[in-house]
């Protein structure tokens, strides 16, 4: 029976109050696994404002109903509206989904600040969003995280060695290239491996995501709010092998939950385990996984470059260049 995992992005606090619980009273009434990952610093989602000229940027901003999915408050935040601090405010419901039974681990400290600015700033500036959103957790969970999946799939080669100082045991950070509507490749390596940066050998293995997200899909191809599971159902059923689905507290949470829901029937009549990220790492054997090269490309449906899966290492090279 093959896997597919839930990777839930927190990014805001409206989703971290009203999408998450949400969510996790769907994933209880139907007995499946998920993680998710959370915001624990300022919302500052206003500020995503200076994308503006980024290239698809407005044109997601259009397909996606940003405003209605998001509420006008949010988007002032940071603005016009000071950034409500997500883990001071939302520690009690981040709670309640550790003690439903799911795991929990970093999405970020402040999202919009790190997706537009880890790839310019400093080492120093990224250690420093790291080590807070670190610390949060903490505070909030009573214990340190054990996962991280990097806001917008953006990360630089110093916050990937970070990872491994933080002690985290494996990460979600990038993209696989997705599927197609024909059948997987016998000989696919898989998109669970050990990343390397021009040969640099990082201390963290990855768990990537396989499938278009819902905003990725909706409004390009024919896709709609109505349909697009039906693509991503086609997907799956003609690409069994294990996959890991990134969604969203604002969107699956609140406006697409309806959509989400059909998915997981679907997903459940073809044959899937509906699992956490963490628990699908736990089957693996960590000493046997490939090393891949990282890359950052565009992917479809998303402005800007994201973190991907590369190409592989042969086999044989695992033992010499483990770190």
């Amino acid at each position: 029976m093959p896997f597919l995992c839930l990777k839930v992005d927190v990014d805001t606090l409206r989703g971290t109050l009203e999408g998450v619980p949400r969510l996790v009273q769907l994933f209880r009434r139907e007995q499946v696994g998920a993680t998710f990952l959370f915001s624990l610093g300022p919302d500052n989602t206003g500020r995503a404002i200076k994308r503006i000229f980024r290239p698809g940027f407005l044109a997601k901003v259009r397909r996606t109903s940003v405003r209605s999915n998001y509420g006008l408050k949010t988007l002032l935040y940071g603005t016009l509206i000071p950034g409500p601090d997500i883990g001071k405010r939302a520690a009690e419901p981040m709670q309640a989904t550790r003690d439903a039974g799911f795991e929990c681990g970093i999405h970020c400290w402040d999202h919009v600040s790190w997706q537009d600015g880890v790839m310019k700033k400093s080492p120093e500036w990224t250690r420093d969003q790291m080590n807070r959103a670190h610390e949060r957790f903490t505070q909030v969970f009573g214990t340190p995280a054990q996962t991280w999946g990097a806001a917008g799939w953006q990360m630089s080669v110093e916050a990937l060695r970070h990872q491994g100082t933080l002690g985290y045991r494996y990460a979600s950070d990038a993209r696989s290239d997705p599927p197609t509507l024909t059948p997987a490749n016998d000989s696919d390596t898989g998109s669970v491996f050990w990343p390397l940066v021009k040969g640099e050998a990082l201390p963290v293995p990855q768990v990537t995501g396989t499938l278009p997200t819902l905003d990725e899909l909706i409004g390009l191809d024919g896709c709609t709010a109505d349909n697009a599971h039906e693509h991503l159902l086609q997907l799956t059923a003609h690409n069994r092998r294990d996959h890991v689905f990134t969604l969203h507290a604002e969107l699956e949470g609140m406006a697409l939950l309806p959509v989400l829901e059909r998915l997981l029937t679907g997903w459940r009549d073809q044959g899937y385990s509906l699992v956490s990220t963490g628990t699908y790492f736990d089957t693996l054997n960590a000493d046997a996984l490939p090393y891949c090269e990282l890359d950052w490309a565009e992917v479809s449906g998303r402005s800007g470059k994201l973190l991907k899966q590369g190409l592989p290492y042969l086999a044989n090279l695992n033992q010499t260049m483990r770190v």
